[in-house]
């Protein structure tokens, strides 16, 4: 055991100064990267087509290549499927992750290269384990088993040389034995697509092993863990793994999620690291203890652009590079990756809390806002006002969404918060001021709209019994893995359903 911790400690030590570098050197570090790409594609279909022989910089580069989203290039991504190859990169796309997002999204199918899988999502996930080990260095966690609530889709086939899955399953399916043997539950169970029979063989063959460290979503995290509690007769998950250290979790903002967590692992052992690994790509993880902003990872061969969240909607959005960003802005993300998709725009918004190094918060959705009234409600504004609401009235969240409510009448509008909570607030009237004039002070639009409810309404809470959030994602068929509950919608499709089914 001396002998691994020493190679594991080398190891640990020389991505560490790796980091270190992109870190001090960052603009350097995108802008090889980015030549890298381009070199590299310039013999693909896609190459030719934007004639990449010829791009020596950033400004040809966006001169010459549109933005994209899925609808742009999936007639290519289709071909792909079907076995042609060195369409938009390279070498041979065998991978499609399936994304479909929140309860009613199409699925999408992301082309996932050889590169972009090792240089990439593994690497991003040995990266998060290398700096908690740094940040820790009494760290056990080496001598424990991972634990992995990952997707509930199987591999599938397109074609004989063609597979899609959820991205977690790719991963899983693809790990190196060296992974594979300190990962639980195993594979036949980890892939299941039945999800609650999935969460029941997770529960009963996770609890008798030693694990040290879980990977997933919050949400069904938290699903998994509570039937845990349930058959081992427990409130305290660290009665029944009580080496438990680390929670690396992503997908969701981790808010509304945390005083569910602070219930069933009290004290301090269990540490929380959040990761951004998309379905598109890893881009960024958090490198400080219990400080919640991500470092911006820079040499996992995606080169990045960022739009100014006022300029979506333009005809011809400017974009900029990291030179340019500045703090405390909302950016829609842009990216050019080793699997090739190339200024493609992912939907995802984010906030620089520093420069130096490049660290974000993720803010939210491109599409996930209401500003059915001018009001430009914002994930971000609605899960700090929700964290304040539930500090003051001693209560939790557990799941949550929020739609407009016209009028017909001529009388003014107001948002519908459908709550399921953990905890119920005592007084829901106080619980709904509270969020309002916490509303008010992070929006400034929101403040105006709300001024003597000319505009907009108060906020009308209605509390859902425990189950309601959950037995409708089971009848949209979207239990488990990376689907998400849909936080902010600009139309009331999702609480008509939801209230329908209550």
């Amino acid at each position: 055991m001396e002998i691994i911790n020493s190679v594991f400690s080398w190891i640990i030590k020389k991505r560490i100064h790796q980091m270190e570098l992109f870190m001090k050197y960052p603009i350097a570090v995108q802008n090889e990267l980015f030549l890298n790409l381009i070199n590299k594609a310039k013999n693909t279909e896609w190459g030719k087509k934007y004639d990449y022989k010829s791009i020596k910089n950033y400004q040809d580069y966006i001169s010459r290549v549109p933005l994209q989203d899925y609808e742009s290039i999936k007639d290519q991504i289709i071909r792909i499927k079907h076995g042609e190859q060195n369409v938009l990169w390279p070498t041979d796309i065998k991978w499609f992750a399936k994304s479909s997002g929140t309860v009613t999204g199409k699925s999408k199918f992301i082309p996932v290269s050889k590169e972009s899988l090792i240089d990439c999502h593994y690497k991003g996930g040995k990266d998060l384990l290398s700096i908690y080990h740094n940040n820790h260095p009494e760290s056990k966690l080496i001598l424990g088993k991972v634990l992995v609530v990952g997707g509930s889709s199987a591999i599938n086939s397109f074609s004989n040389n063609s597979y899609y899955g959820d991205l977690s399953a790719i991963i899983m399916k693809n790990f190196p034995m060296w992974v594979e043997h300190r990962r639980v539950p195993k594979m036949s169970i980890a892939i299941m697509d039945d999800w609650e029979e999935k969460i029941e063989k997770m529960a009963r063959s996770t609890s008798k092993e030693n694990v040290s460290n879980i990977s997933g979503v919050p949400s069904w995290t938290l699903v998994l863990i509570k039937r845990i509690l349930e058959l081992n007769k427990t409130d305290n998950i660290l009665d029944v793994w009580p080496n438990l250290e680390l929670f690396m979790h992503g997908g969701v903002n981790f808010s509304p999620y945390k005083e569910q967590f602070k219930k069933i692992a009290p004290g301090n052992q269990l540490n929380y690291y959040e990761n951004y690994n998309a379905t598109e790509g890893f881009f960024g993880l958090q490198d400080q203890s219990r400080i919640e902003e991500m470092l911006l990872m820079l040499d996992y061969g995606i080169f990045y652009e960022f739009i100014e969240k006022t300029e979506l909607k333009e005809d011809n959005p400017k974009t900029i590079t990291l030179e340019d960003v500045e703090l405390n802005k909302n950016y829609a993300l842009v990216i050019s990756t080793n699997a090739g998709l190339w200024r493609y725009v992912i939907g995802d918004t984010v906030e620089f809390t520093s420069l130096n190094p490049f660290r974000i918060k993720v803010t939210g959705r491109i599409n996930q806002f209401i500003n059915a009234f001018g009001e430009e409600l914002i994930i971000e504004n609605a899960e700090r006002a929700l964290s304040e609401a539930c500090a003051k009235t001693e209560s939790i969240i557990k799941e949550y969404t929020v739609a407009p409510k016209f009028f017909t009448n001529k009388s003014t509008g107001k948002h519908q918060w459908l709550i399921e909570f953990e905890k119920s607030p005592k007084n829901i009237d106080y619980f709904s001021r509270v969020l309002d004039n916490e509303l008010k002070q992070l929006n400034s639009d929101y403040e105006a709209k709300r001024y003597n409810n000319m505009v907009l309404d108060k906020p009308e809470i209605n509390e859902l019994s425990p189950g309601t959030f959950y037995n409708w994602m089971k009848s949209n068929n979207k239990l488990g893995g990376q689907h998400k509950i849909p936080r902010l919608s600009n139309d009331s499709t999702y609480i008509d359903q939801l209230t329908e089914m209550v």
